[in-house]
């Protein structure tokens, strides 16, 4: 039955339809205006349709916006607010999610299918509200149902507050790098056909950057900079699939920003990014030898076994005038291996917040909230009317504490919620595992293997001060899982491998300052404690951002209750809000 989120205002809270469109004009109206008075209001329309491309020798369709891929670049000041209109000229139903921005008190705007809203059907439109609170830097936007985020994403760039400046010295030019996939099969079929099956989806073909596969294929993205001039890069990973590895040959880079938050600066021959995460790279063009240089991605991949896009992609840094002294072919920087965890490892963990005075940092020191959640890679039997082939005759499955998350079919979670439709979900999500083992063991018993679907919230106090543990699993098999909160920054206060020791591991714990986050890797058979305060009322998915392991149920949601005043309450639903 379709489901009409008017009408159940209407019945549940209002006695009259008039009163409930005052209610909801009156409602957008003041939130428009209390963001206006702190930053500028910008108005956008993306049209979601099909369009032309032409990559490694062949053409094929594919889902674009506004016909871009990557898609349009959106620029704001911290503190402004987006008003973005979505047609879907599709012929599948679609979600737009704003990933790094964390949407206070407007969950409706936040994107992800059947959790804040129901998909946005071919031929209709949603008007999304994006109000920026604290990001500065970069993030990014991208679809949030199925795979269209393999072609429908772009980035989003948040400047200082008019007025204000970035705590490193003012760059030459910024130029997004979006590190991404191709398919030559049309990738909205890709989940599909391994749902048949019950296996592992098929690969890409090749990565490529800012949508150019590279320096072996007729298409590769050029940068040219000027000697002497510092270029800031907003490197953003839309990977589908892998994380990867990305250095430039003979230059050093410094990053100084992550997910839309700063950092202290580290200089590094190379970055590992997850997909989800985004950086902020300063690069100084210091190469007295005028030339051109490779920039290069590949993936880190630590799975053992299991198939993956072992291909390189490539792009070219360009020094204006070069022409007069190039002479021989460019070179590739040094990457690491595609399964060096230490590399890896290294990398992340020179992460730390600035912590000053401008860019204070507030880490929960007391928890009342403790939670642990294991994260792994399962298989359920092939059943008759969902037969399969996958390994061992099953299908890929995956959980959050042995728990697959199935979505709603009439309804989203944030609208059953809101107007208290019973029977749509269960508010108990385990705060740990009920089935506890040696999680990082070489070899575990099969019973461990299986998990249980469920359609399960979390419920969190608001302004509750948590601790989660993010703990990795040797379950069929381990990898690095990119793990991403919608709704919420949060710090890293610590890290490891094994299984976490809830006695001596805080002892380690870095609450001087951690690095603010909103998408962080889950090392190979290891653990990450973050904390948060739950001040962000409304329902707010954590998921893996490896596709795969996100459709076959690596995903929960938490709900997190209004506060007491007007001003720690969700906002009401927007009046277009999408119906099932």
């Amino acid at each position: 039955m379709a489901y009409d989120p008017i009408q159940m205002m209407i019945t549940n809270k209002f006695k009259t339809p008039a009163s409930a469109l005052r209610f909801l004009l009156l409602s957008v109206l003041y939130f428009l205006l209390i963001h206006a008075a702190n930053g500028k209001v910008h108005h956008h329309k993306f049209v979601i349709r099909s369009a032309p491309f032409t990559r490694l020798c062949s053409s094929k369709n594919i889902l674009t916006v506004n016909g871009q891929f990557p898609g349009p670049t959106l620029k704001a000041h911290r503190g402004d607010t987006l008003v973005v209109k979505v047609y879907n000229q599709a012929n599948y139903n679609l979600t737009i999610h704003w990933h790094g921005s964390n949407q206070v008190r407007n969950p409706w705007s936040d994107g992800p299918g059947y959790i804040t809203q129901c998909p946005i059907k071919p031929g209709n439109m949603f008007k999304q509200i994006i109000n920026l609170s604290t990001e500065e830097g970069t993030i990014w936007w991208h679809a949030h149902q199925g795979w269209a985020r393999a072609t429908v994403h772009g980035a989003f760039i948040i400047y200082p507050k008019r007025g204000h400046t970035y705590p490193f010295p003012k760059p030459h030019a910024e130029i997004p790098i979006i590190l991404g996939e191709w398919w030559k099969e049309d990738v909205m079929e890709v989940p599909n056909v391994a749902n048949i099956t019950g296996r592992q989806p098929n690969t890409s073909d090749a990565y490529t950057i800012n949508g150019q596969p590279g320096y072996l294929y007729p298409y590769t993205f050029k940068m040219n900079v000027d000697y002497g001039k510092t270029y800031l890069l907003r490197i953003i990973n839309a990977v589908m699939e892998e994380e990867i590895f990305f250095a430039i040959a003979n230059h050093k880079l410094t990053l100084v920003g992550k997910d839309g938050l700063y950092l202290k600066p580290i200089k590094t021959d190379y970055i590992m990014i997850t997909p989800g995460q985004s950086m902020d790279i300063l690069l100084e063009a210091n190469q007295r030898s005028l030339g051109h240089y490779f920039m290069a991605a590949r993936p880190y991949f630590s799975v053992n076994g299991a198939r993956f896009d072992n291909t390189t992609t490539t792009a070219l840094l360009v020094y204006n005038n070069s022409h007069k002294h190039h002479k021989k072919s460019p070179i590739l920087p040094n990457l690491p291996p595609y399964n060096n965890t230490q590399a890896s490892t290294i990398f992340t963990k020179k992460f730390r917040s600035l912590a000053t005075k401008t860019h204070p940092i507030n880490v929960p020191k007391k928890v009342d909230t403790h939670l642990l959640f294991t994260f792994s890679v399962n298989l359920l039997n092939c059943t008759h009317d969902k037969p399969c082939n996958g390994p061992f005759g099953m299908r890929f499955s995956a959980s959050v504490n042995n728990v697959s998350l199935v979505h709603p079919a009439n309804i989203d979670f944030l609208s059953a919620y809101y107007y208290k439709v019973p029977g749509v979900f269960e508010m108990d999500f385990p705060k740990k595992p009920k089935r506890e083992f040696n999680y990082t063991a070489d070899e575990l018993p099969e019973y461990v293997l299986g998990t249980s679907p469920g359609t399960k919230v979390l419920v969190l106090e608001y302004d509750a001060s948590v601790e989660l543990i993010l703990q990795g699993t040797n379950v069929l098999a381990s990898d690095n899982h990119p793990i991403h909160l919608h709704g919420y920054t949060f710090y890293v206060v610590g890290s490891g491998f094994g299984n976490f020791d809830p006695k001596e591991d805080p002892k380690n714990y870095n609450l001087i300052d951690p690095p603010q986050e909103t998408t962080v890797g889950l090392p190979k058979n290891g653990w990450v404690a973050i904390r948060f305060k739950a001040n962000n009322p409304g329902m707010w998915l954590l998921h893996c951002h490896i596709e795969r392991h996100a459709s076959w149920g690596m995903n929960m949601v938490f709900l997190v209750k209004d506060g007491p005043t007007p001003q720690t309450q969700m906002i009401p639903p927007p009046k277009d809000l999408p119906k099932c």
